[in-house]
This record gives structure tokens, sequence and C-alpha cells, in this order.
């Protein structure tokens, strides 16, 4: 598979008098790829049946005519204003039951069923019209569901949406009352029309009640975005993506992609670091123009993952980036300029892990608006912005690189989003989340050296893999813990591995019930941030730790002897949330009886192995000795492997 370049462009910003100078500027850049088109509802169908499609042609035809291939995008991300008087009821809602208002974007709710009818009406329409055009080379829907907190709507389509739900999952409103434990608090329902959305409660709603509307609510963006690829499907032969974000996980990814064909997200380095990594402060000067070393890297391997979700999906999972930082955005708490070489380095580290295509946000940047201070390649003016010349450099590194080569890592880590739910849901301490877990563990195995395959919930196959981390997974259907159970890999599980059922109830025996693991948690505790609780050795354990009761001999230990890391060679269980000391130390025991060689990296130096290179990243400003030569600041080495 070749990798490309691309950018995201809007004809319609820009007079059509310099969309030929454009197309051909981008060209000469070395660009394959122009996503348009995803907010453009209001110039296709500036009123209601008043279609306008000829401009979107004439601009399609232009990038075409230069040899660029159009990513068209599905506009159901900013309905027109009309839409809003035409449906008034629409707009989804937040906790407190106040509708979401218009002017900005994503103010709809997914359960808005006439809102979802129009979404298909206007995806028909440009499928119809542009499903065989030939420079329409793939797809886009909607954009970027799920940013904004626009998942989780508390409107009365949403309530009528989830009793519908709920009747059909539970078939007889006893069996909601049994599963749930309604009994408690005399919360029983005599009908499904008696459940209403858990908000507005005097305190904390029923834990069974919450995962079951956040499961809800993930079905409707799967069904929303189905019901624009059946139509994309019908019409064109061209493949369909959707561009995810950073850490938005509101909604089952694994589930939307599984209908897609590429997956796809938005990667904002520097706008994440301070926006959504959770970094100290300490680690956000340290990276402040260059971005955290893991998150863009987490991202690329999940949504490997996600594109190989799709039923027979290549051997070589289609993901892309659609949208990549080139130079300061605007929605950040601070918005700096990338350090120089950084956007080469991201654009670098998508290819390592697997990227086909990487496409920077935006061509030019726009003197209007919400976005006027998020940079472009060009600047408003058309002049070249710092971001150009590196995308220009990488362009040229492409002619001599070979193709993207996969090959497997030697280490798996399992994400699951109904997990990240059930933290939410419960999380029995002040700020703890599901994602952290997983990042953290993700963090030390690449401070370890290692190459990491994120896989989902639904793997059956673990072939190859020499260790296996599955932390935090709260439910754990039988399927996964037989593919687990008999993986030939070291497996860990914990903390709060199998702590629920599917309806969020204790189950009994006492978790985790694990075949081969002589392990019951007979109680949890959480503590505060400041009250960390040293192992012996050295790192300690920090918000969450498990009391075990178990005959296996223990790896890690509190200073008092508590059993903290239990297990034998083929799988291992973690009663704590440990700091980065306890996790570098878990990551060595866990690789040493999986036979695996731990590279402890310099801080900022990462390693990326494909089936063809050996990539090192250097995310600081100053030159670090890799095993391969010396890395230059802010720069890439690739190494034939």
């Amino acid at each position: 598979m070749k990798r490309t370049l691309g950018c995201c462009y809007y004809p319609e910003h820009w007079p059509e008098e310099i969309w030929a100078q454009d197309a051909d500027r981008m060209a000469a850049l070395g660009l394959t790829w122009v996503r348009i088109g995803e907010f453009a509802w209001s110039r296709i169908e500036p009123r209601p049946g008043d279609l306008q499609l000829d401009w979107l042609e004439r601009a399609i035809e232009t990038l075409g005519a230069a040899g660029l291939k159009v990513v068209l995008g599905t506009p159901t991300a900013t309905p027109p204003r009309w839409m809003l008087s035409r449906h008034p009821d629409m707009l989804a809602c937040d906790a407190e039951g106040r509708p979401r208002g218009f002017g900005s974007r994503r103010h709809y709710c997914f359960s808005h069923m006439p809102y979802r009818d129009e979404a298909v009406r206007i995806t028909r329409i440009l499928a119809d019209r542009f499903g065989r055009n030939p420079h329409v080379a793939a797809w886009q829907t909607d954009n970027e569901y799920g940013c904004h907190d626009t998942v989780l709507s508390y409107s009365d389509a949403a309530r009528a949406g989830f009793r519908r739900w709920c009747a059909a999952r539970y078939g007889d409103v006893a069996r909601l009352n049994a599963a749930w434990g309604t009994v408690f608090w005399s919360m029983e329902y005599g009908d499904f029309d008696e459940i209403d959305l858990p908000n507005l409660t005097v305190t904390e709603p029923n834990p069974a009640h919450v995962q079951a509307f956040r499961r809800f609510s993930s079905d409707q963006v799967v069904a929303f975005n189905r019901a624009q690829v059946e139509i994309l499907r019908a019409h064109s032969a061209a493949p369909v993506a959707h561009n995810y974000m950073g850490r938005v996980t509101e909604f089952d990814h694994y589930a939307t992609g599984a209908d897609l064909d590429i997956a796809s997200w938005d990667s904002y380095p520097l706008g994440f670091l301070e926006d959504r990594v959770g970094a100290t402060p300490a680690r956000q000067r340290a990276y402040a123009r260059q971005g955290d070393p893991d998150f863009q890297a987490f991202h690329h391997d999940l949504y490997r993952a996600v594109a190989g979700e799709a039923p027979g999906a290549p051997a070589i999972p289609r993901w892309w980036v659609m949208e990549q930082q080139p130079g300061p955005v605007n929605w950040a708490p601070v918005n700096p300029a990338p350090l120089p070489g950084m956007v080469r380095l991201w654009t670098w580290e998508a290819f390592a892990h697997g990227a086909e295509a990487v496409l920077y946000f935006r061509w030019r940047q726009a003197p209007f608006a919400q976005e006027q201070l998020h940079a472009g390649l060009l600047r408003p003016d058309s002049v070249a912005a710092e971001g150009f010349a590196e995308a220009e450099t990488v362009a040229r590194e492409l002619a001599d690189a070979p193709e993207v080569a996969p090959a497997q890592a030697p280490v798996a880590l399992i994400y699951d989003y109904d997990a990240e739910w059930a933290w939410n849901t419960q999380p029995q301490g002040d700020g703890l989340r599901y994602f952290d877990l997983v990042f953290e563990h993700y963090r030390a195995l690449r401070r370890a050296g290692l190459s990491v395959d994120i896989l989902p919930p639904t793997t059956r196959q673990l072939d190859g893999y020499r260790a296996v981390f599955a932390p935090g997974l709260v439910h754990v259907p039988d399927a996964l813990k037989a593919t687990l159970s008999a993986a030939k890999a070291s497996v860990l599980i914990g903390p709060r591995s199998a702590a629920r059922d599917v309806d969020f109830c204790l189950p009994v025996p006492l978790p985790p019930d694990w075949p081969g693991l002589d392990v019951t948690v007979s109680r949890l505790e959480t503590f505060r941030s400041d009250m960390p609780r040293p192992l012996d050795g050295g790192g300690a354990a920090v918000h969450w730790l498990e009391t075990l009761e178990t005959r296996a001999d223990p790896i890690l230990t509190l200073e008092d002897g508590t059993p903290v890391l239990v297990g034998s060679q083929a799988c291992f269980y973690c009663a704590a949330w440990l700091d980065e000391s306890g996790l570098d130390r878990l990551v060595a025991c866990v690789a040493k009886r999986a036979d695996l060689s731990v590279t402890p990296m310099p801080e900022g130096l990462r390693c990326r192995d494909t089936g063809a290179e050996r990539f090192w990243f250097n995310h600081t400003n100053a030159e670090i000795d890799s095993p391969d030569g010396p890395v230059p600041a802010a720069g890439v080495l690739r190494v034939a492997i």
C-alpha cells in the first residue's frame, strides 16, 4: 500500500477563479487527496428543495483535472438554519435538559428520526449526482461524531428511543427490573413507558440504568452512520470513511467502523496536549510545542484496530489521518506553534503506525468565523505558512520510501468502549477513567521500547502475541474470557477485571473468577491522589487498590507485604492502579516471563517497527542517541530492518 498525502479544502469559502490555481498548487506540492463538502449543506441546499450542485461539480472537476482525488463528505454535521425551522425539536439536549443552540455545528440529536431521514435524503442526493464521478475516490460520513459532547442527548426523542431500545433488549419489564436491581429504593417500573432518562435525579441514578443509556446512545450513532453508508454503497464503489476525534469515547468506534471501509481520525497534537491528554503542568511545558509522545501513537494504533473490524477487511487495514495539525489551532486553552520539524514528525509517525494517507487541515487559513485563527498550509493571503515546507519535505521523502509493510507487534493491548462507559458510570474515585488506565499502560509499553497492537474486545485470535495487556475490563464477555484464557501469550488483567456482569451487577463467585488464576477480590478502596502507597522496591499504588484472597506467590507487593501483582507464566492479575515507576516494573515483569526484550527509552524518544523499517521519533528539542544512531531534535530516524 502506497503512502499518500492530502489536505482539506473548502471551495465554497473562496472565489471560483482561484480554484484551479489552488488545485495546481496542491498537485505540485505532492498531494493526492482533497477532502471537500462536509460542511457545505447551506450552499448545496440553501432553501428546502432548492438544490445547488453545479458549483460542487465544478469544484470536483477542477480538482480532478489537476490529478487530485476527492474525498466527498456528507454535510450532516452542519444542518442549515432552515432545517431547525422545519424540525424545531431536532436539537440535542444536555444533561440539564437544555437544548443545544444553532450557531456552530453538531446541533442535532442522533435519536431524532425526522432529522435522520433528512440526513439520508441529502446523502442520497449527493450519491445520485456524484456516486459514479471518477474523481470522487472516497466518501466521508458526517464529521467527528461525538465531538463537543454530542452523543449523550436528553431530549424527548432520546427518551422515546431509549424506551423502545429497552423494550427490544429486555422484552418484558420484569426482566429489566431484575437485571437493573430496581427493587433497590423502590425504583421498579410497571411499563417501559415509565422509564425516563438517567438525568436530573436527586442523587446518583441507578448505574445499570446509566450503562444501558450509554449503550443505547452508542447504538444511535451506529444506526445514524449506517443509514448513510447504505445509501453510499448503493450508488458508489468508492470506499467510505468517517473521521473520529481524539479521546471521544461516548460511542463504540469499533461498531461504527464495522460498516466502513476506512477508519480515520483527526490529529491535533498541541491542542490535545492542553485539552484532553490529562498531562501534568510539567509535562505540558516540556512538550508544549511537540505534543505528547504517546497520545497520537495510541490513536493511530486504535484506529488501525477500528479499521480491522470491517467485514472482509484487507490484510492491511485501511486507516488515515483525515485532519493533521499543520500549525497553531484556535480551540485549545493555549495555542502555540509547533516546534520546527514536528509537522514532518507527526506525518511520519502516522505512516510508521500503518496510515495509508495523511491529510493536512487545512489548505488555506480562513479569514472569517470560528476557525480564523486555525493555521493552514497557506496563510489567508495564500503565502505558504510554516507547515507547507514540512509537508513538501515529506512529499519528497515519500517518493523514495517503501510501501507500507505491516508487521504484527509482539504486544497486544485491549481497549473496550463499554469498559470506558462503566468506569464513567461508577468511577468509585474522583476523576478515575478507564481511558487513562489503558493509556498509562500503553505509555509504559512504549517507554520499554515495545511496539503495540490495540485490539477490540471482540478479538478471537491472539496467535503470535507474546504478551496481552487487558487492564480494567469491567465486564468480560464469556467469549473474550475464553480467548484470553486460551492464549499462548502472557496475559495481564486487572485491576477491576470482570468486576460486573453485563447488567452491572456484582457477580458471584466474586471477581475475577478467572480460569487458572487463584485470585478473589475481597475488597476495593480508592484513596487521595496525594496519598500513594509505596511498592516494595520502588513505584507506588495510586488511586485504586484491591484486597486479594490468593494462594499465589506475589510478584509485586506494597511495602507492608500486601500483594499487588500475582500470577504465573500464563496469567497475571494486578490489584492496583500503579504510578509510572510501578507500571515500568509491571511491564518488565510480564516481559521477562514472556521472553520479550525491553529497551528503556530516554525521555521523549519512541520506537516503532514496521515490516520493513524501524522508526525513531524524537519528541524533544535536543538530539538523542538511539541504538541506530543520533535522532535530531523534533526529528525522525528511519532504518531498514
